[in-house]
């Protein structure tokens, strides 16, 4: 059933409005979007008059949303990012290969990236955009075609291929554990834990696993990868790290593992997709690479140990 006219409004209306609900005022939309400021009011009016409610109130020199107002520019923001990516998308490759792809960061540039230039070599018609996502969340939203996910296969209405679990090390600064005279797991608990936001049970269930009680207190906490490496380099605490994330530092002796072999973690990496696209060639295409890439060892970038 066709959506009503009045429920349609045109870009140029929505562009003027979020650009007044931006900025506050007619004028400053007006040089925001290189228009007159009359034309600016016409369309704020003109857009008012076909939803039937008030959308701002001047107070003093500015115009103040109503309630209304802020809860459908939300919506419109929204709208407006969905049409430029798609707008951005057919652009980057007229032939309509483009893939859109959300990345874990640290996932992204140690396992993803090395291996993306074999992708590209034999698939030239397919042009990726990567942004960057720590958890779950609404693709109709978002704009993204696929998302590389850490986890379970529990990422609701969509479909998934399972890439590798994850293997767990505990490593720290050389300095550091000279300092506590710590070599081996059981030195853990006196030593300060770093935390990752996302992992709130990671260090429990690794010390459960060698029979160790957890600590009553933890260490900093961070919401990322990269900078946990980084304090556990520079002597702040033992990190808990995937095993392809720790091995380049453990080759360059700045951080030290302190046990053998790597423990199996809670969860695993997927390549996640809503339905809807799944016969989309650029991820059909996308989707054998990755997974034969991950079930290779011989593969053009070195594999998780």
């Amino acid at each position: 059933m066709a959506t009503p006219r009045r429920f349609l409004p045109s870009i140029a209306q929505l562009t003027a409005f979020e650009a007044v609900l931006r900025t506050g005022s007619t004028q400053a939309a007006a040089r925001d979007l290189s228009l007159t400021q009359g034309t600016v009011s016409r369309l704020i009016q003109s857009l008012e008059a076909q939803l039937g409610v008030t959308l701002f109130r001047r107070e003093r020199r500015a115009l103040a949303p109503t309630e209304q107002a802020k809860a459908y520019g939300r919506d419109v923001v929204k709208a407006l990012d969905l049409i430029s990516r798609g707008s951005m998308r057919v652009r980057a490759n007229m032939d309509g290969g483009t893939l859109s792809l959300a990345i874990l960061p640290s996932f992204g540039t140690r396992w993803l990236a090395p291996r993306l230039p074999g992708f590209l070599r034999a698939h030239p018609g397919i042009t990726l955009n990567l942004g960057t996502r720590l958890r779950p969340f609404d693709f109709e939203t978002e704009g993204f075609d696929a998302a590389i996910h850490f986890g379970t296969d529990d990422w609701g209405g969509t479909q998934s291929a399972h890439l590798f679990d994850e293997g767990l090390i505990a490593c720290a600064a050389p300095a550091l554990l000279a300092e506590h005279g710590a070599h081996g797991p059981h030195d853990l608990p006196r030593l300060p834990l770093l935390q990752l936001e996302t992992r709130p049970n990671a260090w429990a269930a690794f010390l459960a696993r060698h029979g160790i009680a957890a600590p009553h207190s933890g260490g900093m906490l961070f919401d990322q990868f990269g900078p946990l490496i980084q304090a556990a380099i520079h002597g702040l605490g033992v990190a808990l790290l995937p095993d392809f994330l720790a091995q380049p530092e453990l080759d360059e002796g700045r951080l030290v593992a302190l046990h053998p072999d790597p423990v199996t973690g809670s969860g695993g990496y997927y390549l996640v997709w809503p339905p809807a696209l799944a016969d989309y060639p650029p991820l059909v295409a996308f989707r054998q690479w990755l997974v034969d890439q991950a079930a290779d060892p011989q593969g053009e970038s070195m594999l998780p140990r």
